[in-house]
């Protein structure tokens, strides 16, 4: 019989030992974590002197440190201005391996929400069978301890890897806006990078590895709708006065149609490449219902009849490239309307929505907000005084050509420890690192994934980490690394 042509991980072995140390060591750090209001500096302009990001960048370089990985050496990179980048790197063992992995994962965090159950909160973190409740330990405060638990599980088999490299940056969830200077000084340090791990990803079920194949990009602002310089009497000034809230709205439907929820701008949209539609069709020949079911809908009694909110479509391959291939409007903020208990007769000076524009992936975001602000801003009823004040975008993300060693590794590490192949998904979301890899590294394979499931809410109340997946995604790293040739 003829030998193996490489040393292969024995994946059993390698769940157990991630496993123990998830339960044993993992969740602690992360449960340590979540108590942290490390909010991203779009949600904290004094982020240096609370010094949350430092605390857990301090915490999670200490915690990597102390555990002694053969041939790595950390450090906390540090630009004026900028919020603080942990770099680490693990020496190649692998002979003729000339190309890295890069694994990325960020520390920040979003805004707490509102609606947590009565027993949880984001600051208070609860592990409840299997899922660890709280801010940010899915999104993504695990990422760098289950980098480097996948590491520690090859070097405990003397297993050959490449070069290995870590990037956990702080600026994500506001856009990424100090990455760059930081990919700049780093760049020589990077390598060649052949692979890169992002761990900031979805899953479209827990039953199995699942790979990222697109990201939308996102341009996003304020939009601010001025008539008057105070509050009038609502029955003096009313239907003489124009309400704010109706030019906002009015100059609003010049790039959505209220009634649809589509986008009008053609410049918008882009043209779904044929292999995402038909990796949608068997995605949703997986997911079926369940693409609906995740979310909480409000469910309500009329009139003795049972009734639900309705999905903006009821076809489960339509859902998904709605959600990953075309352009969607959100209001996710809201200035210049007192709380109901407070609502007088009052006309309001001013109404001011914070927009969240999410783009196709191959729409360019910069040209987007330019796009948003003309449209907005030009002729305004009644000579409103109408502003768009951007906060910047980020180009959406379409992955390259996987290499067949890359297909091949990802369908044998999900068999491994899921009992099932590789799943492809697209994400609404945005990670603005991957499109500036793409460019960097063409030939790049991206394995881009996470945790965030069904119902775990990233971003909103009860966001959870569901801890038996993290273990399997954990190892199945380990395993695809190992596959690297």
């Amino acid at each position: 019989m003829n030998a193996p042509l490489h040393k292969e991980l024995d994946a059993a072995r390698a769940l157990a030992q991630i496993s123990e140390q998830w339960d044993g060591d993992i969740v602690r750090q992360l449960e340590r974590y979540i108590a942290v209001p490390a909010k991203s500096l779009a949600f904290d302009a004094n982020w240096a002197a609370h010094g949350f990001i430092d605390r857990v960048v301090r915490d999670a370089a200490g915690w990597v440190e102390a555990q002694k990985v053969p041939g790595l050496t950390l450090e906390v990179v540090r630009i004026d201005g900028r919020t603080p980048v942990i770099f680490f790197e693990i020496g190649g063992t692998k002979a003729g391996a000339t190309q890295t992995v890069l694994m990325y994962g960020h520390l920040d965090k979003q805004p707490e929400f509102t609606g947590w159950r009565s027993d949880l909160g984001p600051w208070t973190p609860k592990y409840e069978d299997g899922k660890l409740y709280g801010r940010g330990g899915a999104d993504d405060g695990y990422a760098v301890y289950a980098a480097i638990a996948a590491v520690q599980a090859l070097k405990a088999q003397s297993m050959p890897h490449p070069r290995i490299v870590g990037l956990i940056e702080t600026s994500e969830e506001s856009g990424s806006p100090d990455l760059l200077p930081y990919i700049d000084a780093l760049r020589p340090r990077l390598g060649d990078v052949g692979l890169v791990v992002c761990l900031d990803s979805g899953a479209g079920n827990y039953d199995q590895l699942w790979l990222t194949t697109s990201l939308r990009g996102m341009a996003a602002g304020t939009l601010r709708v001025e008539v008057l310089t105070e509050g009038v009497h609502s029955g003096d000034a009313s239907g003489l006065v124009p309400s704010s809230f109706r030019v906002l709205r009015h100059v609003l439907d010049r790039l959505e149609d209220s009634a649809t929820g589509h986008l009008l701008p053609a410049s918008f949209h882009c043209e779904i490449p044929a292999e995402r539609v038909e990796q949608a069709k068997a995605t949703a020949a997986i997911l079926g219902d369940t693409l609906f079911k995740r979310f909480p809908w409000v469910h309500y009694d009329c009139g003795g009849e049972s009734r639900s909110v309705l999905p903006m479509t009821g076809d489960p391959v339509d859902a998904l490239l709605a959600r990953t291939w075309r352009p969607t409007l959100s209001v996710t903020g809201a200035e210049g309307l007192p709380p109901l208990a407070d609502a007088g007769n009052v006309l309001r000076p001013h109404t001011a929505f914070k927009l969240s524009l999410r783009l196709p992936p191959l729409v360019d975001a910069a040209q987007a907000v330019q796009d948003v602000k003309r449209r907005l801003e030009d002729n305004a009823p009644y000579q409103a005084r109408v502003t768009f004040d951007s906060h910047g975008g980020a180009t959406g993300w379409n992955a390259p050509a996987s290499a067949a060693w890359f297909t091949q590794a990802l369908d044998a590490a999900s068999q491994a420890h899921f009992g099932a192949p590789c799943g492809y998904i697209g994400q609404g979301g945005t990670i603005p690192l991957m499109n500036q890899l793409s460019e960097g590294f063409p030939t790049s394979q991206m394995m881009v994934c996470g945790v965030l499931g069904p119902k775990s809410n990233a971003h909103g109340p009860n966001e959870f980490l569901h801890v038996p997946y993290a273990k399997k995604l954990t190892a199945a790293v380990a395993e695809v690394i190992a596959r690297m040739p």
